[in-house]
């Protein structure tokens, strides 16, 4: 127990707490050799003891610790005092973006670029310094005062260089800002922290997360396969230029994606310029699911009539201006340039267009066979041969290809063949100190497996996370098929309560919540200028804490203060009224 005035390592003396998360706690001290305030994090007691939160508390520090920017949380010291872990680093006197969010709902258009901007720079040098974050929210970005940004809570983050950190190299964070590719068990990237930071663009201009579920997986399927929300239809003042960023940000397929953080950058710090304001809609190079068909490109012809229409409107400006000499040989040139570009744009591409070409029908072909047919046909075929499930196709053939059987492409173009496994689809792996979300996600959407997760006592003596899988019914090495069953267990952890002000709770979710558990709740509304109306503002019983049926719990809400003054006001004058008609009465009567 961590209390006031305690020193850390005879040096940090402890002032106050100023923030709990589920691994650590975060408190206020002062560095009496430095004479400086500080922040210093220290684990939890009852995980202190476990090698697997000290080595991931531990990698925070040294992740950050050879980062040194303006817009970075810096570190200062890490150690160990008599069991207590601990990481000092700089204090920053703020508010996390989450909480400002939460105060103001949408932030302004210029001040949420200016943040974003702080974010990409301090971003570009973690991945200039080959780390990823992984874990990039509102709660773990600081905003002090004067508007400036601080990056913090690297405990997730990986060295690009380093071994993997958990057996698929793909540590959850949080759902709300996990990129498709960590959510299907791929490893995470540059372009990971890009999404995150795309989302939660997203989150500052229109204050709420784009996706929302009853669980996590269900949230983590929908940054997998459902569009983005538009920002422009919530709010229409947002130029085309500014959602063109969240667009590529948030591509589902990562080479849809900013290839860097500076690319988003640069982007940040030119979408308001006015030649940008009206440009078109962002469009994807490569196809976003593996069923999407190609991005139509615009035709040779397109791009020379809208040239040649640009360069029209040039001469006609500069005729109207003087006719002169010099304006007679300008417009000589750009006769010339008009007269090349219909050459080049209209003439060369007839004789040198490359026809169009059905893809032919190899389903049920051999892998030979079908490659053999492609081939005459004047395609290229992809080395790598996919496995794919299909009850209708036996074992070994071809099922189907991609770009799929019967479209019409340019001769020259790739296929990649898809080897049909009949109906069996999986083997079955070890899963056992995996996390279920991730791997209930990969069954399911992937493999189309029925997924049953359930919890157990654990053994006795052992600690588990409550998201690990600890056993499943199904042996390693099992084959099964679409719609085969597999039960994954979990520790039986005792239900905690969830954190409904950070998560952004609504009313509705919080009353269905307590249904279910059997908890008494009482909503209290709170007249405020503060916060968005029905904003919840607190809980009384604090996140991760047990739940037992039967307890009480109070959620105070945001009203909007003018409304609650309006009915005060009326009661005032009402009772004025009355004291004003007795006075009355009684001067009557003594007349």
């Amino acid at each position: 127990m961590i209390t006031k005035g305690q020193k850390i390592n005879e040096r940090y003396e402890i002032i106050k707490s100023i923030g709990e998360g589920g691994m650590a706690n975060v408190y206020l001290a002062h560095d009496i050799i430095l004479d400086r305030d500080v922040a210093i994090k220290i684990l939890r007691g009852d995980l202190a003891g476990d090698e697997k939160f000290v080595r991931r508390f531990q990698r925070e520090a040294l992740s950050a610790s050879s980062l040194s920017h303006p817009n970075i949380v810096e570190m200062y010291d890490v150690g160990e005092d008599n069991g207590t872990y601990y990481i000092v680093m700089e204090y920053v006197d703020g508010i996390t973006l989450k909480q400002l969010i939460k105060k103001r709902g949408s932030i302004s258009l210029s001040e949420a670029i200016d943040i974003m901007l702080q974010i990409t720079d301090g971003i570009k040098e973690a991945h200039d310094s080959y780390i990823i974050h992984r874990d990039l929210k509102p709660q773990n970005i600081l905003i002090k005062e004067n508007g400036e940004i601080k990056i913090t809570d690297f405990g997730i983050a990986m060295a690009l260089n380093s071994t993997q950190l958990t057996q698929t190299n793909s540590v959850m964070g949080s759902v709300h800002y996990l990129p498709p590719e960590q959510a299907s068990g791929k490893g995470a990237t540059i372009k990971s922290d890009i999404y995150s930071m795309g989302i939660l663009f997203y989150e500052l201009l229109t204050g709420k997360l784009p996706f929302r579920g009853e669980n996590a997986v269900e949230i983590a399927l929908k940054h997998m396969k459902s569009e983005i929300p538009s920002v422009r239809e919530q709010n229409d003042s947002i130029p085309q230029s500014v959602e063109n960023i969240i667009i590529r940000a948030t591509a589902k397929n990562p080479k849809n994606r900013y290839e860097t953080v500076s690319a988003m950058h640069d982007d940040l710090l030119t979408c308001l310029n006015e030649d940008r304001l009206n440009e078109g809609k962002c469009k994807f190079l490569f196809p976003e699911h593996e069923t999407d068909g190609e991005e139509k490109k615009p035709t040779l012809l397109e791009e020379k009539e809208e040239l040649t229409h640009e360069l029209d409107d040039d001469l006609g400006e500069l005729k109207e201006e003087k006719k002169n000499t010099w304006i007679w040989i300008l417009s000589g040139i750009f006769i010339f340039v008009v007269l090349i570009l219909i050459g080049v744009f209209v003439v060369y591409p007839i004789f040198s267009e490359v026809p169009d070409v059905v893809i032919p029908n190899v389903s049920g072909m051999t892998v030979n066979k079908a490659d053999e047919t492609l081939k005459k046909a004047g395609f290229k075929v992809a080395l790598q041969v996919e496995q794919v499930s299909d009850e209708k196709i036996q074992a070994g053939l071809i099922s189907k290809t991609s770009p799929s059987i019967g479209r019409k492409v340019k001769r020259g173009t790739t296929i990649t063949l898809y080897e049909s496994l009949g109906n069996t689809i999986y083997e079955i792996e070890d899963y056992t100190g995996k996390n279920y979300i991730e791997i209930k996600t990969i069954l399911e959407t992937k493999y189309e497996l029925n997924v049953v997760i359930e919890k157990i006592d654990p053994e006795e003596g052992k600690e588990y996370d409550k998201q690990e899988i600890i056993k499943q019914d199904r042996e390693v090495g099992e084959k099964v098929a679409k719609g085969d069953k597999i039960t994954l267990y979990i520790p039986n952890v005792v239900d905690e309560y969830p954190n409904f002000v950070e998560e952004q709770w609504t009313i509705d979710e919080i009353q269905n919540f307590c249904d279910e558990y059997g908890i008494v709740v009482t909503f209290v509304p709170k007249p405020t200028t503060e916060y968005q109306e029905n904003t919840i503002i607190s809980q009384s019983r604090a996140a991760e804490t047990t739940i037992v049926k039967g307890a009480t719990l109070k959620i105070v809400y945001a009203v909007k203060y003018e409304e609650e003054k309006k009915e005060e006001t009326k009661k005032d004058d009402t009772k004025e009224s009355d004291t004003t008609e007795s006075k009355e009465t009684k001067e009557s009567g003594t007349n």
